[in-house]
């Protein structure tokens, strides 16, 4: 973490992605992208997401995939899928 940069990243660098904080005039929960992690299962995820604090909400059934929506602690919409690892 640096002062207006936030680095996630996996160990052995399989993943990285850098946080960048928006502009003064941004407001809380006013964005223009929602970002969407990939999760191989997502009930098992909004578990252990709950556990740290972050509630998700209801998990959405598709044709061979599911999404989970929330919040983020500054109020920007962020949803967890499985969409990804459909066969």
């Amino acid at each position: 973490m640096h002062e207006d940069l936030i680095e996630v990243a996996l160990s052995g660098g399989a993943f990285s992605l850098l946080l960048h904080h928006a502009s003064k005039g941004h407001r809380l929960g006013q964005s223009c992208v929602k970002l969407v992690f990939d999760v191989e299962d997502v009930e098992a995820h909004k578990r252990e997401s709950e556990k740290k604090g972050l509630k998700f909400g209801v998990t959405y059934k598709g044709e061979g995939y599911e999404f989970a929506n929330a919040r983020d602690p500054a109020k920007n919409p962020i949803q967890i899928s499985r969409r990804a690892f459909l066969k």
